[in-house]
């Protein structure tokens, strides 16, 4: 670890803490500052403050950067639901409770893991800790993910997520009854100022368009299929909460738990984009796992 200090300037009055430290040190990532303040690592005149607060001329900041361990990252043997394969990519349907990549928590068992014994060849766009991952889906999400084996087909996948031109579509279980056919939230999404642990609704957050239509109707849920424009992290789980209709079994975004499932109710269920080498338009789908079938033969006894 090493300790900084810092007295700020006249031209950084009533900047953001969080917004100064990422600019004082360019190496790190905003996020990653707001870690060391969450953590306590960063005082303003003695005193720890959270990551808004609005610093003043000649305030006095320390602040110490945890030194990071590198994970050495194993490969593993963990059977992998592979939809498809070829030379450039791999198409695999995650199951539920299997974490995508390893953090400080999760070091095993992941998809990372799963796919480094399989796998001779895995793009390193994204670092060592994170090869092949061109996105994700949370821990507790099952469902289709694709993986790119080299830069060049991760470069080209990355591209066509940013424009918008990859179709990928869910399925979902929300609380209470869904009356219209057909919807869309169109609302930005960024860190919750109330827990730095979640995601929500704010007017300074990245554009975020979701679709859903509904597939069938209970009692108190509403079975529903989604369709993504953007991919903010937690998407679906917090639009769906911002209307009125958190995803049942959500132990972060949803209501007291009063169903029999383990995590959300949410499956990737369709894939479709470019091959990035042959120009190919593919196109996948994974049925649900059993899990949801147990869900809505609950619904139906129990409603």
């Amino acid at each position: 670890m090493s300790l900084q200090d810092y007295e700020v300037l006249p031209e950084k009055n009533r900047i953001r803490l969080d917004k100064l430290l990422a600019e004082i040190n360019p190496t790190y990532s905003r996020t990653q500052v707001q870690g060391w303040i969450d953590q306590g690592l960063v005082t303003v005149n003695g005193e720890v403050v959270k990551a808004n607060y609005k610093c003043l001329t000649n305030d006095r900041i320390k602040w110490t950067i945890p030194k990071i361990e590198v994970m050495k990252i194993e490969k593993e043997n963990i059977p992998l639901d592979i939809v498809h394969e070829d030379d450039d990519l791999l198409i695999v349907n995650k199951p539920r409770g299997m974490v995508v990549h390893p953090s400080a928590g999760h070091q095993h068992g992941t998809l990372v893991n799963a796919l480094l014994y399989h796998c001779d060849q895995l793009s390193e766009l994204n670092g060592k800790e994170r090869p092949g991952i061109v996105h994700r889906i949370d821990k507790d999400t099952s469902g289709l993910l694709v993986v790119a084996k080299h830069e060049q087909a991760h470069i080209h996948l990355a591209e066509q997520l940013a424009a918008q031109k990859v179709e990928r579509r869910y399925e979902a279980v929300v609380h209470e009854v869904i009356e219209h056919e057909h919807g869309l939230v169109d609302a930005p999404i960024g860190r919750d100022p109330k827990d730095r642990q979640k995601m929500a609704v704010v007017d300074q957050g990245k554009p975020a368009v979701t679709h859903f239509h509904v597939l069938h109707r209970y009692k108190k849920h509403t079975h529903i299929a989604c369709q993504l424009e953007t991919g903010r992290t937690h998407q679906i789980r917090v639009h769906m909460k911002y209307i009125g209709h958190p995803l049942a079994g959500d132990p972060k975004y949803g209501r007291r738990k009063t169903l029999d499932i383990n995590g959300q109710a949410l499956h990737a269920n369709g894939l479709e984009f470019t091959h990035p080498v042959t120009n190919e338009w593919m196109q996948f789908e994974a049925e649900a796992p059993a899990a949801f079938q147990r869900l809505f033969d609950q619904l139906e006894k129990i409603y």
